[in-house]
């Protein structure tokens, strides 16, 4: 079990135990893992009802007498804490509020995210991507994607590279060649930031440059670089 579960999983299924009067933080992982399949990550728990844990704590894998006393607003607290939710020890930042169209002409960009909103990971190791929608005026983390799931499936790479296939542009400390042959091959632009750094910081930058993007910027965004401007011919025939 633990070789299938993420650090946050952790904590969150070690805080939820707890409320559970001492139940074995063990014996609840193994539950909830068979209940809802591994490995055990952040968007799996979050799918997690009131009813699961019910029908888990009245289960084989429970442990004896472990459902008698619990109450339903007891089991909802449960449920949040699984969600992420009142988790005051939660290294994951918050989300903010997005929906579809939002932003009007903005991008979207990844971070490769070992440890809360701070930018140190390797594209083909880190444990999620902090996901941002940013425009000239605004950014906003929108997603936290862990990458535990797609590193059980045959190609890795192209897992984690399909896990961000909606972005524009992804922060890496580091990518080989082939897994950024993937990545671009999704349509996805990955640049490197060697040392761990404040990723809201990374995209804070990327944010400045879009009023005026290089080159490489431009043509994520389906833009002219102003910079090539200079060189461009007009055909006035």
């Amino acid at each position: 079990m633990t070789a299938q579960i993420t650090r946050e999983a952790a904590l969150r299924l070690g805080m939820a135990a707890r409320e559970l009067d001492g139940l074995s933080a063990a014996a609840f992982a193994q539950a909830v893992g068979d209940r809802l399949g591994l490995p055990l990550t952040e968007t799996r728990l979050a799918a997690i009802t009131v009813t699961d844990l019910r029908e888990i704590l009245a289960g084989n894998h429970a442990e004896k007498d472990c459902a008698v006393g619990v109450e339903p607003e007891k089991l909802k607290q449960v449920a949040r804490l699984l969600w992420g939710e009142d988790l005051a020890f939660s290294e994951l930042p918050p989300l903010d509020s997005h929906s579809d169209g939002d932003m009007p002409g903005s991008i979207r960009a990844a971070c490769a995210s070992n440890t809360g909103e701070v930018l140190d990971g390797h594209f083909g190791s880190c444990e999620r991507f902090l996901i941002y929608q940013l425009s000239p005026a605004e950014s906003r983390l929108i997603a936290i994607r862990p990458t535990l799931e797609a590193d059980h499936a045959e190609d890795r790479n192209a897992a984690r590279a399909a896990l961000i296939a909606d972005c524009d542009v992804v922060f890496v400390q580091s990518i080989g060649g082939p897994a950024a042959a993937k990545v671009v091959r999704a349509s996805v632009h990955p640049v490197k930031i060697p040392r761990p750094e404040s990723a809201r910081a990374v995209v804070a930058r990327l944010q400045n440059s879009l009023r005026h993007p290089p080159p490489w910027l431009a043509r994520v965004m389906g833009v002219p670089a102003q910079s090539l401007e200079k060189f461009a011919t007009t055909d006035n025939a």
